[in-house]
């Protein structure tokens, strides 16, 4: 993924931090998450209904087997967008349409499995909970009810249920049998550019210099004052970027040496005299 892409990315998921997140924190990935096409339940989305529904859902929370619990959430779709497929023509008989999402969840040690499993292809079928203003027949526009019946045929026509006018969006939930068949997480083929491998490796090479620099202002601020509490200092220098590091750096650096000057480590005349070596230990 190019840089600016990345940027504009990061700038959507950000909307929904509180503190900004960056390219090494998060793991994205696309899902299928609904479509045009008549379901298993014989029921479908109206075509007009999938713009709508890709509102909705920004901002909302995946969970497992619609279990609405926040211990169940796992990550959150930022954007998405209705993708037309021309040459595919659905039971209804008009041309193919789905909702893609994108969404993201933390690298963090306890999102590391759900990260592999998503990888290897385990966790894929999804399923939305949405709510819908109106259920037609697709055969008499009837509401409520009617005559037909779902699966058959009438005139050559398919008989189901079309949801139309989307009213709210709850949730999205990985599932083991997704109602619409297509529903699930799309496969990334390829492997990382090398843009985007290079600006890791520089995240991460930032990050270990950070912690290091971190690591060096506290031991400094402990020579320069032996009250101090060194926990509670390494706390708070957890939450100072490089510019504030290094004014504290150079501040902990003259205090320590005014505490701590550097003893002479030039021979004197009486010391060769009496083979005195003292004067050389630091």
């Amino acid at each position: 993924m190019a840089t600016e892409e990345m940027q504009r990315e990061l700038e959507r998921i950000n909307q929904f931090a509180k503190t900004p997140l960056t390219a090494e924190q998060v793991y994205t990935f696309t899902l299928r998450l609904c479509d045009n096409e008549v379901d298993r339940d014989l029921e479908r989305f109206a075509p007009e209904a999938l713009e709508e529904l890709g509102r909705l859902f920004v901002g909302k929370s995946g969970v497992f087997d619609h279990q609405w619990s926040a211990q169940g959430q796992t990550a959150r779709i930022y954007r998405t967008e209705v993708v037309e497929e021309p040459a595919v023509t659905t039971a209804a008989g008009d041309r193919y349409r789905w909702l893609k999402g994108w969404a993201y969840l933390l690298r963090t040690e306890k999102n590391a499995d759900l990260i592999a499993e998503i990888e290897g292809g385990i966790k894929k079928e999804v399923s939305v909970g949405c709510s819908m203003g109106r259920q037609v027949c697709s055969i008499c526009g009837a509401e409520g009810g009617c005559q037909h019946v779902k699966g058959q045929q009438y005139g050559g026509k398919l008989c189901f249920t079309e949801l139309r006018e989307p009213l709210d969006a709850y949730e999205w939930s990985f599932v083991a049998v997704p109602a619409q068949r297509g529903a699930g997480v799309l496969k990334r083929y390829g492997q990382e550019d090398r843009q985007t491998a290079l600006l890791r490796k520089q995240a991460a090479l930032g990050q270990k210099y950070l912690k290091e620099l971190r690591r060096e202002v506290v031991r400094l601020a402990m020579l320069a004052d032996d009250g101090l509490d060194g926990g509670v200092f390494a706390a708070a220098a957890d939450r100072l970027e490089e510019p504030e590091l290094l004014e504290l750096k150079r501040a902990y650096e003259k205090q320590a040496a005014r505490r701590f000057p550097a003893m002479p480590q030039l021979r004197d005349r009486e010391a060769e005299q009496r083979g005195d070596e003292t004067v050389f230990l630091v």
